[in-house]
């Protein structure tokens, strides 16, 4: 069971967001491997365990996304690549178009990926790749059988469960929930600096990718105001909140 896993190197969730000239300050920030696709490499390195293949985690990024795929190969993937090339950008068509290329090279049954990245919350680029494939996806999975040349996956769909049955290949995104992702060990964090370890350009698939969106802005939302408190009587409150959201909310 050959597996790809697509991954992200996102800010930490814990990080303040600054932001510089319209665009996010990157001095001093710490970067991780974006929690949604921990749970996609945690399921790989589960699948590859009890069915044999290899697990190969991939990115498109910055040099600085060799250490995010140093801790999935730390957590037990056997191979990562970094497709680091300025021309790919963020742009969720032009990544998509730059792992196609790579994926198109390796053969696999199975590639996993995150739900999003809780940097821009798009879930575009693996359905994307899917698509760009020819192959199944389903989304946002909380469970994962592989059988037979099978997989069964169940997602939440509105407080129920929906069970999609597809044949391999296949991508699945994983949502929170799908497992407990491991913390790298010593021996791993030690095994991960000998392991296969490639960084890629387009000039190595003679491909060339083209963005379709361009940010032209970007900001921090306004800082909230001070509440106001009413007084009075309940009914006097009522009518003062309607006269102010009319007046000064301009709501109603």
């Amino acid at each position: 069971m050959n597996i790809i896993v697509l991954v992200k190197q996102t800010f930490d969730t814990e990080e303040k967001i600054i932001t510089e000239g319209g665009k996010i300050a990157e001095d001093g920030v710490k970067f991780v491997l974006n929690p949604y696709d921990e749970y996609a490499v945690e399921q790989a390195i589960r699948i590859r365990d009890d069915q044999g293949g290899k697990v190969i985690v991939v990115s498109a990024g910055p040099e600085r996304t060799s250490e995010t795929l140093r801790t999935a190969l730390a957590m037990g993937a056997d191979e990562a690549v970094l497709l680091n090339d300025e021309r790919i950008g963020s742009d969720e068509h032009a990544v998509a178009h730059a792992l196609h290329a790579f994926v198109g090279t390796e053969s696999y049954d199975l590639i996993l990926g995150g739900n999003f990245s809780v940097d821009n919350g798009s879930g575009q680029v693996a359905v994307r790749l899917a698509k760009l494939l020819g192959i199944p996806h389903v989304s946002s999975i909380t469970k994962l059988e592989i059988a037979d040349g099978r997989a069964v996956c169940s997602r939440d769909a509105e407080g129920d469960t929906e069970v999609v049955e597809v044949p391999l290949p296949a991508l699945f995104t994983a949502q929170q929930g799908l497992n407990e992702p491991r913390y790298p060990s010593l021996q791993g964090i030690m095994k991960a600096k000998k392991k296969p370890f490639r960084e890629l350009t387009l000039d190595d698939f003679g491909v060339s990718v083209e963005a379709r969106t361009a940010q032209a802005e970007l900001f921090l939302p306004p800082q909230r105001q001070a509440g106001k408190l009413l007084a009075g009587e309940p009914a006097a409150q009522v009518q003062e909140l309607f006269r102010l959201l009319r007046t000064k909310a301009k709501v109603v």
